[in-house]
Parts: structure tokens; C-alpha cells; sequence
């Protein structure tokens, strides 16, 4: 049931893409508190390593790079095409946030800001264990 439920939300916002880029390009433009939040996480992350967006989408990896981090997002597939092409310095993969394709101990921060809303319970805690296992624990949290 958990494995099919994340395929319908990634089934989702693959279906979705093009029009996503159309209305929601730059919607944390309108979104103060989201900011102000993501804002304190790159001065609590800079200058220490890769910072990682864990999310359906891309817009906040966007934000954070342009708030002068080193960032990678991982992201739904239908996502990925669209967001190299508006943002081509930053990196982007395709993933899931419960199995994360990287080694231990490597990223400063990640921000997790619209994935585990879509997550269950159960996955939640996954997501949580897997986050633990790839950050560096020197860095500490904001």
C-alpha cells in the first residue's frame, strides 16, 4: 500500500511538470514565513557542504541556491527535465527520500520543506532514518 501510494504521488506530479513550472515557478515569492525558515537553514549550513532538497519539486533548491548554497535536489523524474532546464546550476536527481542513492555522512543539511507531507506515518519515520544516515553529524541543525 506505502509503495503504491508514493507512485501515485510521483505519478502525479510527473503528469503535472510542465503545468507545475506555469503557475508555481516562483511561489515562494509569496510565501514570507517558508522564506524566512529557509533562510535560517542556509546560514546555519553555509559554507559547510552540500545542502539537499528532498521534495517533489524543485523550488526550493532554486531558493537555496540563490541564497549562495552548494545544493542538490532529489526529486520526482517528470520534475527532473524541467528543472535542469530553468536551473542549470544546480544538480538534479531523481530519488526517493527513503532510500536515498548516496553515501553516509555526507550532506550539511537538507531541507524537506513539501516531500513528507505526501509521506505516511510509517514513511515519515523511514525518511527521518534516512536523512539521519546522510548528514554529517558535526554540522547540527538550525
Amino acid at each position: 500500500m506505502i509503495e503504491q501510494k508514493t507512485s501515485d504521488v510521483q505519478s502525479s506530479y510527473d503528469r503535472v511538470a510542465e503545468e507545475y513550472v506555469r503557475h508555481i515557478y516562483d511561489e515562494l515569492r509569496h510565501k514570507p514565513l517558508d522564506r524566512q525558515l529557509l533562510d535560517r537553514f542556509a546560514d546555519g549550513v553555509r559554507g559547510t557542504g552540500l545542502a539537499c532538497d528532498s521534495a517533489a519539486t524543485w523550488t526550493v533548491a532554486r531558493y537555496l541556491s540563490s541564497a549562495e548554497l552548494q545544493c542538490a535536489a532529489w526529486i520526482v523524474a517528470g520534475m527532473v527535465e524541467q528543472a535542469r532546464q530553468l536551473n542549470p546550476g544546480i544538480e538534479f536527481h531523481q530519488g526517493d527520500m527513503k532510500a536515498l542513492d548516496v553515501p553516509e555522512e555526507v550532506w550539511s543539511g537538507i531541507a524537506a520543506f513539501y516531500a513528507i507531507v505526501n509521506l505516511s506515518p510509517a514513511e515519515v519515520a523511514l525518511a527521518l532514518r534516512e536523512i539521519q544516515r546522510v548528514l554529517q553529524p558535526e554540522v547540527g541543525c538550525c
